[in-house]
């Protein structure tokens, strides 16, 4: 039997066709692409590619959703029917398994002092999942879109978040820059020290946990990123409220001290968080947040006893 076709008709590619129904089904080119292994940029041109050779639009484009036209729900059920007759055929199954990809978006300096050291316990218990990790920048509220998992740091939402690291904070300065200074017996010795400065975890919580009556400093650049305060301290620069979870290497290799002898050290709790956000419903995204949960716990635990065992 054979099949003879009008020569009239215009028919599309099937990469263009894939390209539309994943991108009308999962609402955004970012998400197609990650199930078609291409571009973002790829899944746009093809759909436009459908749409100039049909004459009409298929998408609204209005926001960061994608939603089918009146003429592309029509058309949507058609391609939709024919794609699956053509993914039955048994010849047009891969023999392996594709790889399941995974995209986690994440602050700078939690990415790098928490989630990168811990990826390959991950990678090597899952070689099945392709990971991309994405920075967002939270102070900005900038965030990576189209994310599976998402990892902010602020204030913790009241509903539908889970929150991560339960960090404390406490001052500490690396060797060179304590030799410049007085001893450092109790909190009230740092009132002439240099402070270094961020909005995300000011100093004045702090102080008034060491029941100083100081103001937040006012001197000195201010850094919006934790990981850029604790690079300032490490060179010298000054005495950083840290969060243990996130200096714990420093700590370890003597780069930066705690301030005061264990007996006068104030812990004081950052108002700002690490928290993962609700995730895509799928195993793997799943999978991926209870071992979020689990490096969190560990950094804060590590951080701890690193903290611990400096006199």
């Amino acid at each position: 039997m054979s099949l003879r076709l009008d020569s009239s008709l215009r028919l599309p590619s099937i990469d263009a066709l894939r390209a539309f129904e994943a991108s009308a089904r999962l609402g955004s080119f970012e998400r197609a692409a990650d199930e078609l292994s291409v571009s973002a940029s790829a899944v746009s041109k093809r759909l436009a590619g459908l749409e100039e050779l049909l004459g009409t639009a298929l998408l609204n484009r209005t926001g960061r959703a994608l939603t089918p036209t009146a003429a592309g729900k029509e058309y949507l059920q058609t391609v939709g029917a024919a794609l699956e007759l053509l993914a039955r055929v048994p010849m047009h199954r891969r023999a392996a398994q594709r790889q399941r990809r995974l995209r986690v978006s994440a602050p700078p300096t939690f990415a790098r002092q928490v989630l990168v050291p811990a990826l390959e316990s991950y990678t090597q218990a899952h070689p099945e999942v392709e990971l991309e990790v994405v920075l967002s920048i939270p102070f900005l509220d900038v965030s990576a879109s189209e994310a599976d998992i998402e990892v902010r740091h602020g204030e913790v939402p009241a509903e539908g978040a889970t929150v991560l690291m339960r960090d404390e904070l406490l001052p500490m300065a690396a060797p060179r820059c304590l030799e410049r200074l007085p001893a450092m017996r109790t909190p009230a010795d740092l009132r002439d020290a240099p402070l270094l400065r961020t909005p995300i975890d000011p100093w004045a919580p702090w102080f008034r946990a060491a029941g100083l009556d100081w103001p937040e400093p006012a001197a000195g650049p201010k850094l919006v990123d934790l990981g850029l305060t604790l690079e300032a301290a490490v060179s010298g620069q000054g005495v950083v409220l840290a969060r243990p979870s996130l200096a714990r290497g420093w700590v370890e290799s003597g780069a930066l001290r705690p301030l005061f002898p264990r007996e006068h050290r104030v812990l004081a709790h950052p108002a700002w968080l690490y928290y993962l956000l609700p995730h895509a419903s799928d195993d793997t995204s799943a999978d991926f947040a209870q071992w979020l949960v689990r490096i969190g716990a560990q950094a804060v635990s590590a951080g701890r006893a690193a903290v611990s065992g400096v006199a």
